[in-house]
């Protein structure tokens, strides 16, 4: 519903407060395109929630809990057994961030994980806590400014990937907001899953990372050529499937320098932490790439 009451088709109104060029409210507004008003989101406290709004002047056109930071999956899980005490079919929907997923909610996540409770877990990486200044996630990049690493982060990504992959859900995948019909397609396929499924989103943030507001799908799609963040999917007991992007990327992937310049956050990263981010993808490239019988590039 618009604002001026016209019925949009969309479960997010316009007028909403995500910042210009945000890569999580663009993929969620796909998602809640494909799952439709029958849904019911779980919130903690992040950038989502901010954009969520305070009733009656909400954003989203859908039933909204707000949970604690480490309860969303735990939250979520209750619902869907409210839901099917009443007879309802009803989407439950988690929506939270890095640091409320790897490092807050990884309990909450992976108690849900391991009950196998029928939800759609979303996960928007923004690789921050961005809603509070944009401090250091588990999910930050080595070599990346935050407010509480201002010469750069030591170290390397939480692999939030394989920690959920070993619970085996009943499905599992990667997207990015600059491949919308991949995007879109994999939330048609959570939500139609039998059991607990988990959507990792890239999701770059133009204040925090630092870029204009108009180069969200570009940098992400960066990523993606760069072979850093990598397009796949996982259905329960099965390997890993390789998209369609990264297995272009992988025969030739772009300099990960290209993907770091264009962002200010990394004005500080040293040779050192670029050399490092091209190893994290050679490694990508190397393992992943044992998932798909097409060629890929040994790099």
């Amino acid at each position: 519903m618009s604002w001026t009451g016209e019925d949009t088709g969309q479960q997010i109104n316009d007028g909403h407060p995500a910042c210009s060029g945000c890569g999580m409210i663009l993929g969620v507004r796909h998602l809640l395109e494909e799952a439709g008003e029958d849904s019911t989101l779980v919130i903690p406290a992040s950038c989502a929630s901010v954009v969520q709004g305070v009733y009656p002047y909400t954003a989203f056109d859908v039933p909204v809990v707000n949970t604690a930071f480490a309860a969303s999956a735990s939250t979520a899980s209750g619902l869907r057994q409210a839901y099917e005490q009443q007879d309802e079919d009803t989407n439950v929907i988690v929506v939270a961030g890095d640091g409320g997923s790897t490092d807050i909610g990884l309990a909450s996540l992976s108690g849900a994980l391991d009950r196998d409770d029928d939800i759609l877990y979303v996960l928007y990486d923004n690789e921050a806590y961005s809603n509070t200044g944009f401090q250091k996630s588990g999910r930050t990049p080595g070599g990346a400014q935050t407010t509480t690493t201002p010469t750069g982060r030591i170290g390397r990504q939480k692999d939030i990937d394989e920690i959920v992959s070993a619970h085996d859900p009943a499905y599992m995948a990667t997207a990015s907001p600059g491949f919308v019909p991949g995007l879109r397609r994999k939330a048609e396929k959570g939500l139609a899953a039998d059991g607990i499924s988990f959507l990792h989103l890239h999701a770059p943030c133009p204040p925090g990372w630092r870029i204009d507001t108009d180069e969200t799908v570009e940098v992400a799609r960066t990523a993606v050529s760069s072979a850093l963040w990598v397009l796949f999917e996982r259905e329960r007991g099965g390997e890993y499937t390789l998209n369609n992007p990264s297995v272009s990327a992988f025969r030739n992937p772009d300099p990960v320098a290209e993907y770091v310049e264009g962002q200010g956050r990394f004005d500080t990263a040293t040779d050192a932490d670029v050399e490092a981010l091209e190893e994290q993808a050679a490694q990508n490239i190397e393992y992943f790439g044992q998932f798909t019988d097409r060629e890929v590039s040994p790099r």
